[in-house]
């Protein structure tokens, strides 16, 4: 039997109320605040930096001449190869994981379903697992499996194989979380018109899921632009005076380019860092920016 509050147990509800919504506008407001800060100091003092110079040429020794095209170059490359090998493995890997391995285990024979249902939640365990692991371990991995033992060495394709299996697990989580948003009731449209389950992924599920996929996809190829750990333990190169040619070729990248010039004690250096650090950032903005115009307009187009 509930009781009413007396006028002062309601005033003191409403004070811990508001006291709760006040700690948690403060807990918002000041990492907000600090990445203002730290942002406004990086425009302020790099932005001036960047221009068309800057953006052609080649590192220097002289601050006042060097620039970041080899870096930016590699970085565009390094990322697109990563995310050419990494969506199509990621994604068949979801495909399974969601739309075969609940089914196969649901039929057959109780050692079947056991024997499925143990290798699926496996598998998830370890894909949840490594989407934690420090990005300096795929580094270590890739330093020992690509440039090592498979004798890629310090090369473009080595660094494109360790992203790729950085971001690989954030790509399988995304592309499940997109084909479970794909209501069951399509899928029982199509088992009864007698589509088949290859059918029902690749005509009904996957269309559908695909913007989330690709937005899932940008994300995590976004979070790659900027890791610095894995390619500096694979031997990325800090001065470099050509553009790559092929996926054989030694390469640079922004996050190495910025590291190297934070560590000089010059000034200009620092602003040359400063400068990298702003291009940077547009470049994962641009990401973001397609990653929401891809989702909506194939959003637009599955409605239609």
């Amino acid at each position: 039997m509930s009781t009413a509050l007396s006028p002062t147990g309601r005033r003191a509800d409403r004070v811990r109320e508001r006291l709760f919504v006040a700690l948690s506008a403060v807990s918002v407001a000041v990492p907000l605040l600090v990445l203002a800060l730290l942002l406004g100091d990086v425009l302020r003092t790099g932005l001036g930096r960047v221009d068309w110079a800057f953006l052609t040429s080649y590192p220097s020794r002289h601050w006042e001449r060097a620039g970041i095209l080899p870096a930016l170059v590699g970085t565009l490359l390094l990322n697109a190869t990563a995310a050419a090998m990494t969506l199509p493995v990621g994604v068949a890997a979801a495909i399974w994981l969601e739309e075969y391995a609940e089914a196969a285990a649901g039929r057959g024979g109780r050692a079947r379903r056991t024997a499925m249902g143990w290798l699926a939640r496996l598998v998830e365990v370890n894909i949840a697992n490594l989407a934690g692991v420090p990005s300096i371990l795929y580094g270590l991995l890739g330093l020992g499996l690509f440039v090592r033992t498979l004798g890629m060495g310090r090369s473009l394709l080595a660094g494109a194989c360790t992203l790729a299996l950085l971001v690989l697990p954030v790509v399988v989580l995304a592309s499940r979380e997109a084909l479970r948003t794909v209501p069951d009731s399509l899928r029982e449209a199509a088992w009864a018109l007698g589509a088949t389950r290859w059918q029902l992924v690749r005509r009904v599920v996957l269309p559908l899921a695909l913007p989330g996929i690709l937005t899932g996809t940008i994300l995590a190829v976004s979070r790659a632009v900027g890791e610095t750990a894995p390619l500096v333990v694979i031997g990325a190169l800090v001065y470099l005076t050509f553009l790559p040619t092929s996926l054989s070729s030694p390469f640079s990248a922004l996050p190495i380019q910025i590291y190297n010039w934070t560590s000089r004690p010059q000034a200009g250096f620092q602003t040359n860092a400063a400068g990298a650090i702003v291009v940077l950032l547009a470049t994962l903005l641009l990401l973001n920016a397609a990653a929401i115009l891809v989702r909506a307009r194939l959003q637009r187009r599955s409605r239609a």
